[in-house]
């Protein structure tokens, strides 16, 4: 959409005539690929489906109830069957049983009917999809793939199991009407368009970025009615009760201090690794000796380990290679700092120093460098830095597993008061060179109640 488009209102003919637009486009791609068939064998079809199927991480969203570890999906409920409620402002959804089963779920579904959700944001029925199905960015997947996708979808096992979708509120709840309106302002269905200026890698991992992979979903801010916004695209964004950080190669708050090389092992390991070239700058710098050759650095926390495990593990090494091509090419950026924001400030009050050498120093070092195999370094982390201090507290009174050799992180809900997580949290965003803002005691207060409602010491 244009700025131009932006100066008037959109009429209730502009949008008829523009859905309009959209169903004969529709029509005739759904022709064009009628007769479609391809040249591999069922079998290859299917195992090539898979693996898309997993690079979508299609099962985070349709199984019931999800954890951060387990059987393929890292799942409790049943794979791919639907149920699990994803929050939105307006409300909440429930993602849909993906299974073959005739009566509840895809059984009766064609691959046309399967494109026309993934590429046009319109189900079975005629009647638009809720973004919260990540069509925006689907819309890019080729013709090919989503026939894969579904043939692996249509080779599992039928489970039988309704699901009440819409629990959104009024008048998000009218699906038609809303979800016209909003797929007329927000959203153009176009498959990706490979650069020929561009390498083999850069546009496959283009395609799996901005498409399969739908980064953006988590990592783009969205505006007031839940689209994306592609000015601030990858440059971080709220998700429920964590941060998905800034990809861009910004060196302090994104991925720019990161190789293509060490970028790619994160998507496969979960853990990022420093290179022979920067252990010996690390040795250099702080003078400490007889560290690992292969310190870890940040690791999957969070949704990005569900992500990872679910997903991102999954990927050929070319794919996760290609997918760091893409994002270290892309321009650093940063979200506009928001009006009335606070300033960083020092903080050294010796309340949140002594919590954290006393509670936080034996797994991150009093220098705030991680050891190894036991907690990540908290200097010059960007999940520590980021704009928001979700994920740090998230981390500090919800813990986290072991998990990449690393210990488990203890959980402090019950021993710290909000003034205690508060201290430690805006010591640990002020040391060692970070320059973040503070966190206050009623910022903790808030975000506990919202995410962990448990009466606080």
């Amino acid at each position: 959409m244009t700025g131009k488009a932006l100066l008037r209102p959109a009429t209730a003919l502009d949008l008829a005539r523009r859905a309009a637009r959209r169903v004969l486009a529709m029509t005739a791609v759904v022709t064009i690929s009628a007769g479609f068939a391809s040249a591999a064998s069922p079998n290859d079809l299917v195992k090539r489906g898979a693996y898309l199927a997993r690079a979508g991480d299609c099962v985070s969203c349709h199984t019931a109830a999800s954890k951060a570890y387990g059987d393929f999906g890292g799942t409790e409920g049943v794979a791919f069957a639907g149920g699990l409620a994803i929050a939105t402002p307006y409300g909440y959804l429930v993602s849909p049983n993906i299974t073959p089963d005739d009566e509840t779920g895809l059984g009766t579904w064609t691959a046309d009917d399967f494109w026309r959700a993934i590429h046009f944001g319109i189900n079975k029925r005629g009647e638009p999809l809720y973004p919260a199905m990540p069509y925006v960015f689907f819309t890019k997947v080729t013709r090919e793939d989503s026939d894969a996708i579904f043939a692996y979808l249509k080779s599992l096992k039928p489970v039988k199991h309704a699901v009440d979708i819409n629990h959104l509120n009024w008048p998000y709840d009218m699906r038609f009407a809303a979800m016209t309106a909003w797929q007329t302002l927000w959203f153009t269905p176009g498959v990706f368009q490979p650069d020929p200026a561009k390498s083999e890698a850069w546009n496959r991992g283009a395609y799996l970025v901005q498409g399969l992979g739908h980064c953006g979903a988590c990592h783009t801010p969205r505006n007031f009615m839940g689209a994306v916004m592609p000015s601030q695209q990858f440059t971080g964004a709220q998700i429920g009760a964590w941060f998905a950080p800034n990809i861009t190669p910004n060196l302090q708050l994104g991925i720019g201090q990161y190789t293509v090389e060490q970028l790619a092992q994160f998507f496969k390991n979960g853990v990022m690794t420093r290179t022979a070239e920067q252990y010996a700058n690390a040795n250099n710098a702080d003078g400490f000796t007889g560290k690992a050759s292969q310190e870890q650095l940040p690791t999957a926390v969070g949704p990005m380990a569900e992500v990872w495990h679910n997903s991102l593990r999954f990927l050929t090494e070319a794919d996760a290679q290609a997918m760091a091509t893409y994002l270290q090419s892309l321009p650093a950026a940063s979200a506009p700092t928001p009006e009335n924001a606070p300033v960083p400030q020092p903080y050294r009050l010796s309340v949140g120093a002594r919590l954290f050498l006393e509670n936080c120093a034996g797994c991150h070092m009093p220098n705030g460098s991680g050891a190894v195999g036991a907690g990540p370094p908290l200097a010059a982390n960007p999940m520590v830095i980021a704009p928001s201090p979700d994920n740090l507290l998230s981390m500090v009174l919800g813990g986290q597993i072991a998990q990449h050799g690393m210990s488990a992180m203890p959980t402090f809900k019950a021993m710290f008061s909000n003034a205690e997580i508060a201290a430690v949290l805006s010591y640990v965003r002020t040391s060692w060179g970070n320059d973040a803002t503070q966190v206050t005691p009623d910022e903790v207060a808030a975000f506990r109640r919202k995410f962990f409602p448990e009466k606080a010491p």
